[in-house]
């Protein structure tokens, strides 16, 4: 019993510290919270919790605030997250809806984020990696050069340089193109590279096997390619303007915004690596990131792809992703004594919205 209530103590100090961002005393965590024992047995429950690496005293006559075990041990008790207000999903819906385009979505989206939890939102477009093709069109652009233009699953528009020679006639190329998008529409870019060069070696292909390899290719590069095509950032200006935070702890979070390739890798592997509520959070030093020990990073995936079922050489059937994989993700970083219940729900409501939307526009095409 005394555990439990000392738990309930230690969630009093961190909602109490996140509010105010002062250390918190027994006496006022006894007047505004109903922990139904007296100040003085609140006060010795905090000294335990001291002990027990949850709380520290940054000077001896003050109160305490939380360490990153507290505020772990909190963020871990929040796997249920309060979802947001009805307004506030309103507002949500009626704010992305009239995004034109996934970009412009995206970039609604980092505004929007950063607006609700006052700190820096990061949206990642997915990466051809995880897409699948649409639609492929490939337009003659000099001598010996075609333009590959590659639409995905996701509405990503990517272009590709092919040398080509001798040129094959248009027709050539046409017939090709219409192969491709029949046999390859759906499949994931690295199956669709096989797919292509099965197509160039058949018959009646021999005048453009050289286009179909460098097609192959093109397909194969954009497999390997991992990396999210963007970062959309907003409210690293308010984070700036803020008043809660201290110039040391800002300085390397901005140099940590600038590395982008690491940030990335982060938030990529904390949104597949959820917790109950679908969101996965980082916390200080949790994140291995020199940069980022005085802050906290929540992230949630978002447009979650269907399973892509490949073919084995024995002709059984492999799925290379499961269903339910995240394609991109999107994010909020704060100080570590960010409001974690609010940045949570608002991160799991704007990926669900992003979600929404790239399947929208998947049956839509």
């Amino acid at each position: 019993m005394t555990q439990s209530r000392r738990m309930l103590v230690l969630r009093a100090v961190v909602e109490d510290y996140i509010r105010s961002q002062e250390p918190v005393g027994s006496t006022s965590l006894t007047k505004e919270h109903n922990l139904g024992v007296s100040s003085a047995t609140v006060r010795n429950d905090m000294a335990a919790l001291e002990d027990e690496g949850y709380l520290i005293q940054p000077h001896t006559s003050a109160g305490r605030v939380p360490t990153e075990k507290g505020y772990r041990y909190f963020v871990d008790r929040l796997a249920t997250v309060v979802p947001l207000s009805e307004a506030q999903r309103r507002g949500i819906n009626s704010f992305l809806a009239g995004s034109v385009s996934l970009q412009d979505a995206l970039q609604r989206s980092a505004r929007l984020l950063s607006e609700i939890t006052g700190q820096v939102a990061v949206v990642a477009s997915p990466s051809l990696a995880k897409a699948t093709l649409r639609h492929v069109e490939m337009v003659p652009v000099a001598m010996g050069t075609l333009l590959a233009v590659v639409i995905t699953d996701t509405g990503r528009v990517a272009q590709h340089g092919l040398s080509v020679a001798p040129m094959p006639s248009a027709d050539s190329i046409a017939r090709l193109s219409g192969a491709v998008n029949e046999q390859c529409a759906g499949l994931s870019l690295s199956k669709s590279a096989e797919t292509v060069r099965a197509i160039g070696a058949s018959a009646g292909y021999e005048d453009v096997r050289g286009v179909a390899e460098s097609l192959a290719d093109a397909f194969a590069s954009m497999a390997l390619d991992e990396r999210a095509n963007e970062l959309y950032m907003s409210g690293a200006s308010r984070l700036a303007h803020s008043h809660s935070h201290s110039l040391s702890d800002l300085a390397p979070l901005f140099d940590a915004l600038e590395e982008q390739v690491v940030l990335m890798k982060l938030m990529s592997n904390l949104s597949e690596e959820t917790n109950a509520a679908g969101v996965g959070v980082s916390i200080g030093s949790e994140s291995h990131t020199p940069e980022l020990l005085h802050a906290s990073v929540v992230s949630s995936g978002y447009g979650r792809a269907a399973s892509d079922p490949d073919q084995g050489d024995d002709g059984s059937v492999q799925s290379t992703r499961e269903a339910g994989e995240p394609i991109a993700f999107v994010g909020s970083i704060g100080p570590t004594h960010m409001d974690y219940a609010t940045t949570m729900a608002a991160v799991k409501a704007v990926a669900r919205y992003l979600t929404a939307f790239v399947s929208e526009r998947r049956t839509q095409d």
